[in-house]
């Protein structure tokens, strides 16, 4: 999968357990990793399955829905549907691994009642910083 598929993961999941802040902040990775779409991202978390993305980004889509709603909810059925769209194992373990990761994130940041910033600039800012710079460079480096 590629950079922009995984943050629009991250972004699906954290749109569906409503956190602003990883939603917010993680379409703005995504977009910027998919040539500035933020439609397509938005598209994605609104419907995805018919959203304008590929079949087996799809499938892996729906994995990390079930994977939003319970791990136990992902079915044999869920995996062979994304092997036949052509996902490898190791995609559908990162799928499942970015879907259960940001429904702890999502949990932790709205747990603590974390500081989310409404400023759509701030988050389009740090979204094209870490396309670009990756997120090792850019928590190591002061801002410029």
């Amino acid at each position: 999968m590629s950079r922009g598929e995984r943050e629009t993961i991250a972004t699906f999941v954290s749109s569906r357990n409503d956190c602003y802040f990883c939603q917010t902040s993680h379409r703005a990775i995504a977009a910027h990793q998919l040539n500035q779409d933020y439609g397509l991202v938005d598209a994605v978390c609104s419907d995805y399955l018919h959203a304008p993305v590929s079949p087996k980004l799809k499938a892996l889509l729906s994995i990390a829905a079930r994977v939003q709603e319970g791990g136990k909810k992902v079915t044999a059925d869920d995996v062979a549907r994304a092997k036949a769209e052509g996902a490898t194992d190791i995609e559908i373990h990162d799928t499942v691994l970015i879907a259960a990761a940001f429904c702890m994130f999502n949990r932790y940041v709205d747990g603590l009642g974390s500081l989310t910033p409404t400023d759509q600039s701030f988050y389009d800012a740090v979204g094209a910083r870490i396309a670009q710079d990756g997120y090792t460079n850019v928590l190591l480096a002061p801002p410029a």
